[in-house]
């Protein structure tokens, strides 16, 4: 029998509660899950190695051992899921490890302290996990060997580097009884000029040949909508000869708000094509990127849904009510998490609209070209819905809160920057008096929604990054009070002009004063908050 499971991201300053990992399991389980990843890049324990997750919140080697063991009561097998080359970016914040960064996230290949490393996280690997399988990794390293290693060696051929380094990695894998697989896409892309998903995917013979022997292949794609797209993808994959794994994806990682409507319009399609290829281990990733602001209960719909499609069930009705039986919770209800971002009445899940109306600037704000003026006011409904549902929840109550409290605050702040350079445009000083009054209660709202959303964290994650969410919402609060001040000077004639709304905003899409008024997927807080350098 494969695999189906899914994958936990641990790595984006929010690494849930061993408890809440049991209770993601046994849901898991109850659905027809028989495996689960945990994405840990350096917030898993390494003997002997202090900086390793320093901070982070990373799990113990005590933890994981509970997590394992708690999950095989339940015949349920916990996959470890780690980077060996790239994505290692918080660690190189640590002076130990620098010397072995060749640039960006990237480990330095042929060093001997980078293996020394990678001995010690396998070794402790196998103190704490019993899977055969383990996830290297070994994606998107786009400037492998172009940094300090382009240094030390002069320029060498990169998919031959690539290779001698997966090798090494295959070994300490192998020492530890492990049995390796990985993201596919760094040799897709190195035998195809830089290209993953290709209309006519083809692995060239001589990529396919180098490949080394005991690896096997995961083909990650969470984007397409096309079943025929997905199996030749698959072909492609399975013509290298290797064990083959496919990872979708259920969409937690454009902000505060889920995307299961769009897990669902992707992922069927791919288990469509997963069947009929013949593809047996499958998990579903939920990553979170950019400080992973979304529960990953509120992906459970989809993630139920994937399952019973790939089990052979159509009928969307019966995997509604076998949801409801199963967990106690409306299968559409939860799906409402993702109305956030669905305020120009399209599937714009895939946008973060919510996040980044939050964080624009009210004079500053780029993206506001983006948005379009007036749609504010539907979040109104959205709060409410949502906080009907809260009241209905028996068991996340406390998510739907989160949000509804979100979306009260965007019915005023969302279109507060282009309301506030309306006014400013026509000099109206009475239009701007009037304005004040919202940025007092954008304030009031996002320090209520801080409340709800401090909450949520707290009942799932550990303590760990949350002084990031700290330093967004604080800023956030502080800057709508401080663009007030500014009005106020102005309105006053303290100040005799604003010299940010003087500068007229540029669609975001290049077509100067003409906005197009699209949605962005635009999740990265410290790019949309600001032009300037964070």
């Amino acid at each position: 029998m494969g695999k189906f499971g899914a994958m936990l991201d641990m790595s984006r300053n929010a690494v849930m509660k061993p408890q809440k990992v049991k209770e993601y399991i046994k849901i898991l389980k109850s659905f027809g899950y028989n495996s689960i990843q945990l994405y840990t890049e350096d917030t898993y324990e390494i003997e002997g190695e202090p900086y390793f997750g320093y901070l982070r919140g990373r799990y113990s080697i005590a933890e994981l051992k509970d997590i394992v063991d708690y999950a095989e009561s339940l015949d349920m097998e916990v996959i470890p899921c780690i980077q060996t080359l790239a994505h290692l970016n918080q660690m190189f914040k640590w002076g130990v490890y620098r010397e072995i960064n060749d640039c960006e996230d990237i480990l330095l290949i042929d060093d001997e302290r980078t293996y020394e490393l990678i001995d010690k996280m396998f070794s402790t690997l196998r103190k704490c996990f019993k899977s055969e399988y383990v996830h290297i990794g070994m994606d998107e390293a786009h400037n492998v060997g172009l940094g300090k290693f382009l240094d030390k060696n002069g320029y060498q051929n990169r998919f031959e580097i690539l290779n001698r380094h997966l090798g090494r990695v295959i070994a300490i894998a192998e020492k530890y009884n492990f049995k390796p697989f990985m993201w596919s896409d760094m040799y897709f892309r190195l035998a195809n000029h830089g290209e993953y998903y290709l209309e006519n995917p083809e692995f060239p013979e001589g990529a396919k040949s180098s490949l080394p022997q005991n690896i096997a292949l995961c083909y990650w794609d969470y984007y397409h909508d096309d079943e025929n797209f997905y199996a030749k993808m698959m072909r492609a994959h399975k013509a290298t000869g290797k064990e083959i794994w496919f990872a979708g994806g259920v969409n937690t990682w454009y902000g505060f708000a889920s995307g299961n409507t769009l897990a669902l319009k992707n992922m069927i399609p791919a288990m469509n094509a997963a069947k009929k290829e013949g593809i047996e281990n499958i998990f579903m990733t939920l990553w979170g990127d950019n400080g992973k602001e979304c529960s990953y209960f509120s992906a459970l719909p989809s993630l139920y849904a994937i399952k019973r499609v790939y089990d052979g069930e159509t009928d969307m009705d019966k995997i509604k009510r076998e949801f409801s039986e199963i967990t106690g919770e409306s299968f559409d209800a939860l799906l409402a998490l993702d109305s956030p971002n669905f305020v120009s009445g399209n599937d714009n899940s895939a946008k973060g609209i919510c996040k980044y109306a939050l964080y624009s600037d009210p004079f500053c704000g780029f993206l506001d070209t983006c948005l379009t003026e007036g749609e504010g006011e539907k979040y109104k409904d959205i709060a409410r819905e949502l906080n009907a549902y809260a009241l209905e929840s028996k068991n996340y109550g406390y998510i739907f809160e989160s949000l509804s409290a979100l979306c009260e605050t965007l019915s005023i702040k969302y279109d507060l920057g282009q309301r506030t350079r309306t006014a400013y445009a026509s000099k109206d000083k009475e239009a701007l008096k009037n304005l004040l009054p919202d940025y007092d209660r954008a304030v009031n709202l996002t320090e209520k929604f801080y409340e709800k959303f401090r909450t949520l964290w707290y009942t799932e994650n550990k303590p760990n990054g949350f002084e990031i969410q700290d330093i967004r919402l604080g800023g956030l609060i502080q800057r709508l009070k401080s663009c007030k001040m500014a009005l106020q000077d102005y309105i006053s004639g303290k100040l005799e002009t604003l010299a940010e709304l003087d500068e007229p905003l540029l669609d975001y899409y290049g077509n100067g004063e003409k906005f197009t008024k699209n949605p962005v997927m635009y999740n990265g807080w410290s790019s949309n908050v600001s032009p300037n350098k964070v």
